[in-house]
């Protein structure tokens, strides 16, 4: 299984970083992609037209859907947090930790378009694609 983070489906859908969007697509076409309740809001909370929200949520929904954060998890993440710090890496956001934990914890692999999963990676355990 294969998660498209938010900062994935934002080049996705504009056409943007090449590589990005061949990566997205070819986990599209072998039917590797989940969606998880966290990226779900981030992609949604940013698309303004009606138009474009149905048809992005109508795909979005169509894939195997995560509930990414339950107390194991954020206890993990929490945890995860504390260790990254100690070894100098900051994460930015606490949402990316929660999302790289999940991937981590359940085996999944994520594609990204932030570097701040390619610092995880290396300290626990995600598997980037």
């Amino acid at each position: 299984m294969v998660i498209v983070d938010t900062s994935a489906w934002i080049e996705y859908f504009r056409n943007g970083a090449p590589n990005i969007v061949a990566k997205v697509d070819r986990s599209l076409d072998r039917d590797l992609v989940g969606i998880g309740d966290l990226i779900y809001c981030e992609v949604m909370r940013g698309i303004r037209s009606g138009r474009q929200r149905t048809e992005v949520s109508s795909l979005l929904l169509s894939l195997p859907r995560f509930e990414m954060v339950g107390f194991r998890i954020a206890e993990k993440s929490a945890a995860n947090y504390r260790l990254l710090r100690s070894k100098g890496v900051t994460v930015r956001k606490t949402i990316d930790v929660l999302i790289g934990t999940f991937c981590a914890e359940r085996g999944f692999q994520i594609v990204h378009c932030d570097s701040d999963f390619d610092l995880m990676a290396r300290h626990i355990g995600l598997e980037v694609a």
